[in-house]
């Protein structure tokens, strides 16, 4: 073996007085000995991948290179680019390394391979090596998927995107060796299986950047000097090679490194301890007053600010690692003496929607530093001291309040005033259509966004899509994905809160449904509107515990006994001991109370039957709330209703005791159904139950005369928009109609189809 050789100027550079380690085109050079192709990727041009092992292994590059030279190696574009190597390249191989940098784009699909060298897969696949970052493993597979032996990370982890990293997988005597940026992150040392074997040797799909199974999703990023040998690397040999995209990753990752506004401290600061793929550690110049883990001891009253040097190091690898250092300057202020908190506390009090008053408004009781809230009213016959609002009847003219706020602390006392604007209810209007909100699937770039549509006139059953049947909201927060989009009239009638599941599903982006139910966001998405057609910015807002994995199909219903919405949504609930989510557990419903969609009750289980539970969704009639729910059992024959709906009833809306109306909602006229939707008619003693026939044909809509008889017959000769999926049908006055039809350009009436 040729001795391994790793060329180091005696200093490389610096930034921010940390040592860099050596440069990139310089830090492997080395590692020759057993070579079986090398691909540098370095070429400025061309359609050819030249193999620098002299083994004259050359690969074909397809579709749309993006080249970048020695820096940025060779860009896939998401589509058609990836890179052909020569057939049989595996044969012989008892032994192996495959080695590469990558870095993977923030949109790539999933499931994807880094490469997959092979036969093209399927039902009746002979087998194949390959890597992919989701959840971060490389297989070997004498077949198809069943036949795979696999070494991972974790089950939850994925390799982080848009930074450069570092991978090699290892296989020698049985032992399949993982590793991450030169450190050994997996070890599996039962592997039956050689690369020599895939294929009898015959492998005629080598591919780097594309999956070997077709219905997975292209690679798209960058990836430089892809490496296979005959032999396993050493660990200090893989590590030497992880040098050139370790330093390019923490150069990165330690120019993205922030701590926001660090100039007035007053709390604790969250110090992070990854920056996109590195590690990061803390050292302080002052721990007693900000020490390593972000906790702040403010200086006492009176006594001058405290300045603090925080000094992060951003790492990578081992023997050699790289690292960088990043310093923050911190002013951490002084503690308040009563007068200062009380005037600090007042000055930061907020109050919501005080200059435009459509409902009751949250006072908070409690302000910054300590501080207690009492509040008085110039008129509390409009606004009372605990925000209960009056409004003006119709016709009586805007009313205008002063609110003043007491902010307290010891035998201080600070006052501010705040006026608040409340106008008059609006006239009432009868509904003469309705508005239709909701999204269309995980199967297109943009079905997971919020669509609308428009009923023709007042007939629930045949609509007209907005604005071409393309989105009217996107989003640009959370996971980028809307789901389950649901309107709530307030009980004035003139103010419309949106809310919608913070969840994106289209190419994996968010994982796998399992993931998502133990990772996935803990928030749900709000707007406001007082015309459904301008909304306010979109804005995330937690609402779920930290012991839950996800917060799906949120939707509100208002409660005239508390004055505020009921918010609720399914989670899974993990125990507290569990904090990455790895036990078993089901989807419960719970809730929240809110008056403003800004500020929410802890939550707490609403209804939890036993097992797995989604979609809620709640009508009243005659002081009775309807509740009707997806059962999210898998079928079985002592579960013939799972995956239908059942039907409850209460009379309080945040009972945990409904009685049971009917089940099995919708079987017979659909193959299984979630997301129920339910309304009344405009103009008749008559209820539309919508439910989303998922994985077939979207919403299918049902209709009874009689709620608590629990039965509902399928609708005849309905029209409703392209793949509707789980969201909201509210009814809308003739103005309200009207300003959508002017907002929004609408193409023909949607005609039923034949036979419906």
């Amino acid at each position: 073996m040729r001795p391994w050789r790793v060329l180091v100027p005696a200093l490389a550079g610096l930034l921010l007085g940390s040592f860099v380690v050596p440069p990139v085109a310089t830090a492997a050079e080395g590692a020759e000995e057993g070579l079986v192709l090398r691909y540098a990727l370095d070429e400025a041009s061309g359609a050819t991948a030249t193999d620098a092992s002299g083994n004259a292994r050359h690969g074909a590059v397809h579709g749309a290179p993006d080249w970048g030279g020695a820096a940025e190696g060779l860009g896939f574009n998401g589509t058609d680019t990836y890179v052909e190597l020569p057939d049989n390249v595996l044969a012989g191989l008892d032994a192996v390394t495959v080695s590469l940098d990558v870095r993977i784009a923030p949109d790539q699909g999933t499931p994807y391979f880094l490469y997959g060298l092979g036969n093209t897969s399927g039902s009746n696949g002979n087998g194949y090596l390959f890597t992919t970052g989701d959840h971060y493993r490389t297989s070997l597979a004498s077949g198809n998927w069943s036949t795979e032996q696999t070494v991972r990370r974790s089950t939850s982890y994925k390799l982080p995107r848009d930074t450069w990293k570092h991978l090699d997988y290892t296989l020698s005597g049985g032992t399949a060796v993982l590793y991450e940026d030169g450190v050994e992150v997996a070890r599996n040392a039962n592997v039956t299986l050689t690369p020599g074997a895939i294929g009898g040797g015959t492998t005629t799909a080598n591919l780097i950047g594309k999956s070997l199974y077709a219905a997975d999703k292209p690679f798209k990023g960058r990836i430089r000097d892809f490496r296979i040998y005959d032999r396993a690397l050493t660990p200090d040999e893989t590590a030497a090679l992880a040098v050139p995209a370790n330093t390019r990753g923490v150069a990165a990752d330690t120019a993205a490194l922030d701590l926001g506004d660090t100039t007035a401290v007053t709390t604790d600061l969250a110090l992070p301890t990854t920056a996109g793929g590195s590690a990061v550690t803390w050292a302080s110049s002052d721990p007693a007053t900000v020490s390593t883990t972000g906790r702040v001891t403010r200086p006492a009253p009176g006594r001058p600010d405290a300045r603090v040097t925080l000094t992060a190091t951003v790492s990578r690898g081992t023997a050699p690692a790289v690292s960088r250092t990043k310093q923050f300057a911190v002013t951490v202020h002084a503690e308040y003496d009563d007068a200062r908190a009380t005037a600090e506390a007042a000055r930061e009090l907020v109050v919501r929607n005080v200059d435009d008053v459509r409902g009751n408004l949250t006072l908070p009781a409690e302000g910054a530093y300590g501080t207690t809230v009492t509040w008085a009213s110039s008129d509390p016959a409009v606004i009372d001291p605990t925000g209960i609002v009056h409004r003006p009847r119709h016709g009586k003219g805007t009313a205008t309040v002063t609110l003043t706020a007491t902010v307290a602390r010891g035998t201080a006392r600070t006052a501010r005033a705040l006026t608040a604007t409340v106008p008059e209810l609006p006239r009432p209007q009868k509904y003469t259509g309705y508005a239709f909100t909701y999204f269309t699937g995980e199967g297109t770039a943009d079905g997971e966004q919020v669509r609308m549509a428009l009923s023709r006139g007042n007939d629930p059953l045949h609509w007209r899509e907005l604005n071409g049947g393309r989105p009217v909201l996107t989003s640009d927060l959370g996971t980028k994905g809307l789901r389950d989009p649901f309107i709530v009239r307030s009980p004035e009638g003139d103010k419309f809160y949106q809310i919608a599941t913070d969840l994106r599903m289209h190419g994996g982006a968010s994982g796998s449904w399992d993931q998502v139910q133990r990772t996935g966001s803990k928030s749900i998405m709000v707007w406001e509107s007082t015309d459904l057609v301008n909304w306010t910015d979109q804005r995330l807002v937690r609402v779920a515990p930290d012991t839950a994995g996800n917060t799906w199909a949120p939707e509100a219903y208002y409660d005239e006994t508390i004055g505020a919405y009921v918010v609720f949504w399914a989670s899974k609930l993990y125990a507290a001991n569990d904090p990455d989510h790895t036990g078993t557990t089901y989807n419960k419903m719970l809730y929240a109370t809110t008056r403003d969609f800004h500020t929410f009750s802890e939550p707490k289980v609403w209804n939890d039957p036993g097992y797995s539970v989604i979609d809620s969704t709640v009508i009243r009639h005659d002081g009775t709330h309807y509740r009707f729910t997806k059962d999210e059992r898998n079928t079985s024959s002592t579960t013939p209703c799972s995956k239908f709906i059942t039907a409850e009833k209460a009379t309080d809306l945040r009972s945990t005791t409904y009685d049971f109306v009917a089940d099995c909602i919708g079987k017979g006229t659909i193959n299984q159904g979630e997301g129920p939707t339910v309304f009344k008619s405009n103009t008749e003693d008559k209820w539309y139950l919508f439910i989303d026939e998922f994985g077939g044909r979207g919403y299918v809509p049902f209709e009874t005369t009689d709620l608590a008889s629990g039965t509902w017959t399928p609708s005849e000769n309905y029209a409703l928009p392209s793949s509707p999926r789980h969201g909201t049908v509210v009814p809308v006055t003739q103005a309200e109609y009207d300003r959508l039809l002017a907002a929004y350009a609408t193409g023909p009436a949607i005609t039923a189809p034949t036979g419906r």
